[in-house]
């Protein structure tokens, strides 16, 4: 935690609402007057959407606020922006706050644009004099799509409008502590990458920024710490890398190893097929883990089958983006290791990466079994989704890099299969591209 002079304290947070028991029906208006002039209450059952909440941030700090839907998020951040009133507990804000939660959130849809631009900036004691200085700024950052309705009522904005509106006051305004809840994900990719890039000039010049997305890499790149919340807990509060890798571990178990691929959606000419698909990441000291971690190893095991006698076939698997670009190719025709089979007999077939060099995020797995060329036997384009995710350990919380990735990989035989994989009878035309 940063040494500089603190900007925000919490002590003991909680909320507590009242709300009807499960499975209770609504009352009806009539049943409900009634209700009320007989002196009688339905029941009420008592729900903390968040309660022991205590932490200090300090000056510059970039602080990531993550957790499943219904941690807790949304209603810390509404108590942080004095939105509601919290019931128990101390917050305690050391400068002017500017936050975007929900879209519109602090507009008045009746007023224009502009008078919107004013009002918010006399709600954080800005002079008319000072809103006025940033005015041009403002209405840049939002596009000039919201300059050409500055004049129109906010209420007939589309939502991406009024979002970029709302982030471009949020963030020029000259906030000391800067909240933005998940609304990023209205905006297009360029305006997301703009929003991010503003939210790090606004922590390099010494603000606080409070940033709350399910967009793992956005929060690893942008923050330097980051709150977990649990239940409405607060589950763990420490590193970005250490926390995101926590929440990872708690939402699931790295990826969608694929699994049973009989029922995949395929093609080729069905000569031989892909049965299954197993993951295996491995810690540094070669011990199984439960998450893919970028760096780390992993093993890919695939099983095949022969529906047809099946001559000098390869094995390949690859990793492809959200784009389809492929950006890591294993194939057991490289390492000179072909599948001959007969019909009903099958093999298996492990690929093991030693370094998975690919930055956080979510990667589509891909098969194929085929002579290279000449014919596809079994092709699944989704055979499972792979997710890889922060190494709690790494000195850096994320390395973005531009392009595609190389991995350097072994193939071998798994003992107790039906056939060897022999070398080919001739390899010359199955030399790499």
């Amino acid at each position: 935690m940063s040494s500089s002079t603190r900007m925000l304290r919490v002590e003991n947070l909680g909320k507590l609402y009242r709300i009807a028991p499960r499975g209770t029906r609504p009352g009806t208006l009539t049943e409900n007057l009634l209700s009320a002039l007989r002196g009688k209450q339905p029941p009420k059952e008592d729900f903390w959407a968040v309660r022991n909440l205590s932490f200090d941030v300090h000056q510059g700090e970039v602080v990531g606020l993550i957790g499943h839907n219904g941690a807790g998020k949304s209603t810390l951040l509404k108590l942080l922006s004095r939105i509601t009133e919290p019931t128990e507990g101390e917050i305690a804000l050391y400068g002017r706050v500017g936050s975007l939660l929900e879209v519109g959130t602090g507009f008045h849809p009746e007023l224009t644009g502009r008078e919107n631009v004013f009002m918010n900036g006399a709600i954080l004691g800005m002079s008319r004099k000072e809103i006025e200085s940033r005015f041009d700024e403002i209405i840049d950052f939002a596009g000039p799509r919201v300059a050409l309705h500055l004049d129109s009522p906010v209420k007939r904005y589309s939502s991406g409008m009024t979002m970029r509106l709302g982030f471009a006051v949020a963030a020029n305004l000259n906030p000391e502590i800067l909240i933005v809840d998940e609304v990023l994900a209205v905006g297009d990719a360029e305006f997301q990458k703009k929003c991010l890039g503003k939210m790090q000039e606004v922590a390099g010049s010494g603000r606080t920024v409070f940033f709350v997305s399910h967009n793992l890499a956005a929060v690893t790149a942008l923050c330097n710490r980051a709150l977990l919340l649990h239940g409405g807990q607060l589950h763990e509060d420490g590193p970005v890398a250490r926390v995101a890798a926590t929440y990872q571990l708690m939402t699931r178990s790295g990826a969608d190893l694929g699994g049973d691929l009989t029922h995949a959606q395929r093609s080729g000419s069905g000569a031989g097929r892909f049965l299954s698909l197993g993951v295996q990441p491995f810690a540094p000291d070669g011990t199984p883990q439960p998450l893919v971690y970028n760096g780390h190893a992993v093993q890919f095991e695939l099983t095949v089958q022969a529906e047809q006698v099946l001559t000098d076939a390869a094995v390949t698997l690859w990793i492809a983006d959200s784009n389809t670009y492929r950006l890591i190719d294993c194939s057991s025709a490289l390492h000179g290791k072909l599948v001959r089979l007969e019909p009903g007999e099958t093999a298996r077939v492990r690929f093991t990466l030693g370094e998975l060099l690919l930055k956080p995020g979510l990667y589509t797995l891909g098969v194929s079994l085929g002579r290279p060329e000449i014919e596809d036997f079994d092709t699944i384009e989704h055979a499972g989704t792979l997710e890889v995710a922060v190494d709690p350990d790494a000195a850096q919380a994320t390395l973005t890099l531009p392009g595609a990735y190389t991995c350097r990989y072994k193939t071998e035989l798994i003992p107790g299969s039906d056939v060897l994989l022999s070398p080919p009878a001739d390899a010359s035309g199955l030399q790499a591209a």
